[in-house]
């Protein structure tokens, strides 16, 4: 077969999709706005954790209660960060789970989005007046944003897609994301300079608001998905208990999997961002344009992760899912990972530290992420709302929070000694997966 054959019969999968599921276009649309906005503002994050300048990160009455106990907060910014991420996430998890069990889909969805979007608008005025301590407080929001957003809007897609459905489309609708991933940094490098950081967020909020509009799309599709299982109550409140999610967790062998999966996930992933963030910092040490040249940088990072992304989603994601299940979509990235911790250790080049991160990072949202939320759509609403909602939070900011003072702990050892402890952490990371693998199996096809 020629490669322009194969190409036009990859895209003739996706026209017929597309006429199949009418509610293709709205997903597909809705994760595209979700994280074109999330990608706007992720460089100003992640600019934000390589500064220099603790006064602008942090409220200067904080920065002067610990330098007059003899600690300077700049050389533990990411770790404070990382902490009070987690702490807000410990926070904000039992109001999640008051939201999702007095409140039916149809108000709780938009009512998060609404936040986010006043949010945005509050920020926007911090960065315009310059306020002390607005890039803390901007980074543990935009952590917060990204994990519950995200998670949401997986939780959506579960019900109103079947498990083969959703083996067959997840690969296209997390496409649309990727599209949004590319074009977000895109819109970031090419405005930030013009416009500033405080004009940016305006530009996210914009985005978040064609996400209501594909929610209220949506609707209906979800609502006839809950009928056809049986769900006559199928837009009301769930009910049941705040923190039921993380007693599902513990109690369900296939959830507590899943958690473990994140925890080591997340482990890999921070050790990588914590040396990338080193590195920066070292590059744009005195100079006056380190916000704006740090910001181009992790961009430019943003964009080939998301390139390579959108390519494996359109050519491998859907074959892989359909034909062989979510086994190599959790196993593969994982053995990957262990191989590119070794070549670090062996060589931990600055450059190879940004490959591996492109990889690692493409590998996650192309392969391991549509295959996770495939395992979803075959457990029961209190699982894909909470315990997922729990997972995809808690645990993953407990992850961060572990693995950043982890990291502080091995960087004393040099970068070798980082990558050494990686490889233990990806070598759990791949247990945990063979471990979901086993645990999903005994679901049935479409578990209601």
């Amino acid at each position: 077969m020629q490669p322009e054959q194969h190409t036009a019969g990859r895209f003739d999968h996706l026209r017929g999709a597309l006429r199949e599921f009418p509610p293709l276009i709205w997903s597909f649309l809705y994760f595209f706005f979700l994280l074109t906005g999330y990608y706007v503002m992720r460089p100003v994050r992640d600019a934000v954790a390589a500064s220099n300048d603790p006064a602008m990160v942090f409220p200067p009455a904080m920065v002067e209660w610990f330098a007059l106990r003899g600690v300077d907060l700049g050389e533990f910014q990411i770790q404070a960060l990382f902490t009070g991420t987690f702490l807000s996430m410990l926070l904000l998890q039992p109001v999640y789970g008051a939201l999702v069990s007095r409140f039916p889909r149809r108000v709780f969805l938009p009512v998060v989005y609404l936040v986010f979007i006043a949010c945005l608008f509050g920020f926007y005025v911090a960065f315009d007046m310059d306020m002390p301590g607005r890039g803390g407080a901007y980074f543990i929001w935009v952590a917060v944003f990204n994990l519950f957003a995200v998670s949401v809007f997986w939780s959506f897609m579960a019900d109103i897609y079947t498990d083969p459905e959703a083996r067959r489309l997840y690969g296209f609708i997390a496409a649309g994301g990727t599209v949004g991933g590319l074009l977000g940094p895109e819109i970031t490098s090419r405005l930030v300079s013009q416009l500033g950081v405080g004009n940016m967020l305006l530009v996210s909020a914009g985005f978040l608001g064609l996400c209501l509009v594909c929610i209220l799309r949506l609707g209906p599709w979800a609502r006839q998905r809950e009928r056809n299982r049986g769900n006559l109550a199928e837009d009301e409140a769930m009910g049941g208990r705040v923190l039921e999610g993380l007693r599902r967790i513990a109690a369900d062998p296939l959830l507590r999997a899943l958690a473990f999966l994140m925890f080591f996930g997340v482990g890999v992933g921070t050790l990588l961002y914590n040396e990338q963030n080193a590195i920066v910092r070292e590059m744009t040490a005195g100079n006056p344009a380190a916000a704006e040249q740090a910001t181009a940088f992790f961009s430019t990072i943003d964009k080939w992760i998301n390139w390579v992304v959108l390519v494996v989603q359109v050519f491998l994601t859907r074959t892989l899912l359909t034909r062989y299940g979510v086994a190599p979509l959790l196993l593969v990235p994982a053995l990957a990972i262990m191989a590119g911790f070794c070549v670090l250790f062996a060589s931990p080049l600055p450059m190879l530290v940004a490959v591996v991160q492109v990889l690692t990072r493409a590998s996650e949202f192309s392969l391991s992420k549509p295959a996770r939320e495939t395992i979803y759509t075959r457990v029961d609403r209190e699982a894909r709302y909470k315990a997922k909602a729990a997972i995809d939070t808690v645990v993953y900011r407990g992850g961060d929070l572990a693995f950043a003072w982890l990291h502080k702990l091995m960087a004393a050892f040099g970068s070798s000694g980082v990558f050494a402890g990686g490889i233990l952490v990806a070598g759990a990371f791949t247990a945990s997966a063979w471990r979901v693998v086993r645990e999903q199996a005994r679901l049935p096809s479409d578990r209601h």
